[in-house]
């Protein structure tokens, strides 16, 4: 009888240009680890994602 479990090639997921190569894993101390900087990667989210505050602004009347 043939055996039903095939091997699933991985694909290297679509990622935008700016994070080509970026990879992150979780050891077994649940450390994780990145190929780019923490630094870098902030300033990619902070120029290619809005922020919610700047666009929602809340009047905090109850002060």
């Amino acid at each position: 009888m043939k055996d039903k479990s095939k091997k699933v090639k991985e694909k290297a997921p679509k990622v935008h240009p700016d994070l080509a190569g970026f990879e992150m894993n979780i050891d077994s101390f649940g450390q994780i680890t990145s190929t780019l900087n923490r630094d870098a990667l902030n300033a990619f989210l902070d120029k290619e994602m809005p922020d919610d505050k700047k666009l929602n602004p809340k009047n905090d009347e109850s002060k």
